[in-house]
């Protein structure tokens, strides 16, 4: 049962996004299937002891040219050949997410990926080197995201694996090569997990280690989307095996991600979200031309989605309730609170009822947004109009929005023909862009009584914002929602391209 070669396609990805949808029948695969033996398990997915401890210590003193000893320790005369995992595993956990099951489920994978008999000199050096750490913040195996960051992991533990295989290790250098990694938390911390992995290719460091999922976040939207379910599962405890199991053998897919580059006037402070970074430049594309005048001096922001980027009256809603989480959070003690309250929010938001004090006709984005576009097998930018009645637009890479629905629609071969679209999916190159008209319409989207309004299908995008009456524009990127100032002299521009590489994700079904 080693590591497969298979690789699957996410054509399929519609019907898998439209089975995530409830939360009861993503929580049933927890509670069916064979028994799976917890001792095989680990003994699949566990990395061998001395390259554990090797790892744990490069990231702990972050310093890899140290830790040497286990190498020669392991391979001293006498001493027992390293055993090679089948399937190794290391989890990230944000045990902060799923309410009260992150502490637990984070015990309950440290018991399932607990040490195998370790030999006596690998015992004493570790409690020599190890007796003052902190209990369960950096085990070899589960790394809570609170106390080892993904970056870190990538940077000496991976780092540690790769110096060991140049020494000549063979379990070190196939260990690397069969590495996988769980995510364990909500679409935020997979994003994140994915964006450090991806540094891999910067890197020229191959191959770059596939993820699998546990949710434990709100909408679960990547989860959803590679077959990992909605929700976390009732039965977790056993779900929680079977999971391990089909992270060390499940099929391999891919992910599209887009960076988004965005330019605007310098001097206007922004708070930006954590996935969005100033960068010192950001030159937007030269093939389209600029009309109007550049302002002496810009500001760059930079950052990558997975799921989506949208502006407009749904971005706003997210920033309105972001905020009074953060400010009341004792509102906000799970998914369904989260959900109800934020239905709540969204209704005195103006998303159903826009204020009488608002002019009817700067409600739509068409007042302050151009948007322009590279379409299906075109190379040539191109205008496209925004429907005066759209309130928020969307630019989406997977088929699972707000919670496992689908707004794009399964649109059928002849549509599709029709308007030069191609069907959508993760891992194609495209996105796909819709509008939202109000809060009423979003409603009837959301519960796919009818699509969203289909606007284009593009491998690149560009977004340029003018103020006028408008001073601020709300923006969101997975969830994460920012307000956007603006200038009536010169413009704001949101670019995004395709990343040039894809990640690579265990799919769970």
């Amino acid at each position: 049962m080693g590591s497969p070669e298979l690789t699957t396609s996410l054509s399929t990805s519609r019907s898998t996004a439209a089975t995530g949808r409830s939360s009861v029948i993503d929580s049933i695969w927890g509670c069916t299937g064979s028994t799976i033996d917890k001792e095989d398990l680990r003994k699949r997915i566990t990395i061998p002891e001395y390259l554990r401890v090797a790892m744990r210590e490069a990231i702990q003193n972050k310093d890899v040219e140290s830790v040497k000893r286990h190498f020669d320790m392991a391979y001293a005369t006498g001493a027992q050949t390293p055993r090679m995992s089948e399937s190794p595993i290391v989890v990230f956990i944000n045990a902060k997410s799923g309410g009260r099951h992150g502490p637990e489920l984070k015990a309950r994978l440290q018991d399932l990926m607990g040490e195998e008999q370790e030999c006596p000199l690998h015992a004493c050096l570790k409690y020599l080197l190890h007796a003052k750490e902190e209990e369960g913040n950096c085990s070899e195996r589960v790394f809570d995201l609170s106390a080892v960051k993904p970056n870190e992991f990538v940077q000496y533990g991976l780092s540690c694996l790769e110096k060991f295989a140049a020494l000549g290790d063979t379990c070190a250098k196939e260990t690397r090569e069969k590495i996988r990694v769980v995510a364990a938390g909500g679409d935020g911390t997979v994003g994140w997990i994915l964006g450090c992995l991806g540094e891999l290719k910067k890197q020229d460091r191959d191959p770059v280690p596939p993820t699998g999922i546990i949710p434990l976040g709100t909408g679960n939207d990547l989860s959803r989307s590679f077959g990992w379910g909605g929700s976390f599962p009732f039965n977790w405890k056993t779900a929680t095996k079977r999971i391990l199991d089909r992270v060390a053998n499940g099929p391999i897919c891919h992910l599209d991600s887009w960076n988004l580059v965005i330019s605007m006037p310098a001097g206007e402070a922004m708070e930006t979200p954590y996935s969005l970074k100033p960068s010192d430049c950001a030159s937007l594309d030269e093939d389209l031309e600029i009309d109007g005048e550049l302002p002496e001096k810009s500001s760059y922001y930079h950052g990558v989605f997975y799921n989506y980027f949208s502006i407009g009256m749904d971005a706003q809603v997210a920033y309105g309730f972001h905020h009074l989480r953060n400010e009341k959070p004792y509102l906000a003690q799970g998914p369904l609170s989260n959900k109800l309250i934020y239905s709540g929010y969204s209704c005195k938001q103006g998303w159903f009822f826009a204020p009488c004090s608002s002019d009817p006709g700067l409600r739509g984005l068409n007042n302050i947004l151009r948007l322009y576009v590279k379409k299906v097998n075109s190379s040539e930018w191109e205008q496209v109009p925004i429907p005066s009645s759209v309130r928020s637009i969307v630019t989406l890479n997977l088929p699972s929005y707000g919670s496992g629905r689908n707004p794009w629609g399964n649109l059928k071969a002849e549509y599709l023909e029709k308007k030069g679209f191609v069907e959508a999916q993760a891992d194609d190159g495209y996105v796909e862009i819709f509008g939202l008209k109000h809060g009423w319409h979003a409603s009837m989207v959301m519960v796919e009584l009818i699509s969203a309004k289909h606007i284009a299908q593009a491998s690149e995008i560009r977004f340029e914002l003018r103020g006028g009456e408008w001073k601020e524009a709300y923006m969101q990127m997975d969830g994460e929602p920012w307000k956007q100032p603006m200038n009536k002299e010169f413009s704001t521009f949101v670019e995004i391209k395709r990343v040039p590489f894809q990640s690579a994700m265990v799919y769970g079904e």
